[in-house]
């Protein structure tokens, strides 16, 4: 004879979620204060297959309450787009190559605020996320899923080397909560 629990809310925060896509698929890996610009923190989804899905992390301050995207800009120079970046075939001509520093895009905020998103990985550009240019607000709503910022893929001699310099989840969580006590602290 079984009973059913009083609480059907209970019941269902003692069973075991289910991972997402992202959490089951990919590892995370984190570069704090990039460019040395406190918080502007950019997570790196790494696949087992070596391909680095490029993210802001949960701390970024344009993922912060109270920020409005005005736009969103792949444009880096008037010589150069990422927009521009054609891959073709099996080894990815026409990619463009990136050093760990190279900026991806540009972030406006309605605040006057500017953002430069950096590649944070070594590496070719396979594609950049069109969708957020029409609908920014896919980069507050969803950041590691459709509002991804882009794609590229490490030399295969590299995919091993591309980690180092980066954080780990515990890591990255260790460092926002230092700062997060350097400000009360302050305050």
């Amino acid at each position: 004879m079984t009973t059913e629990p009083e609480d059907p809310e209970a019941a269902l925060a003692a069973e075991p979620a289910v991972p997402s896509l992202v959490d089951r698929y990919f590892t995370r890996w984190y570069k704090a204060d990039v460019k040395g610009k406190p918080c502007e923190d950019h997570c790196i989804l790494q696949h087992s297959n070596r391909i680095c899905v490029i993210t802001l992390a949960g701390s970024h301050p344009v993922l912060q309450s109270g920020k409005t995207i005005k736009s969103i800009s792949y444009q880096i120079s008037t010589n150069c787009s990422r927009l521009q970046n054609k891959v073709s075939g099996k080894f990815k001509r026409g990619a463009q190559f990136l050093t760990e520093l190279a900026p991806l895009c540009k972030i406006y905020c309605s605040d006057g605020e500017e953002y430069t998103i950096s590649s944070c990985v070594r590496g070719r550009l396979m594609e950049v996320n069109e969708n957020i240019l029409h609908k920014p607000s896919i980069l507050q709503e969803k950041p590691s899923t459709e509002g991804y910022i882009a794609v590229v893929l490490p030399k295969f001699e590299e995919s091993k080397s591309v980690t180092e310099g980066l954080l780990t989840q515990k890591e990255y969580e260790e460092v926002v909560v230092k700062r997060l006590k350097a400000t009360t602290a302050a305050s």
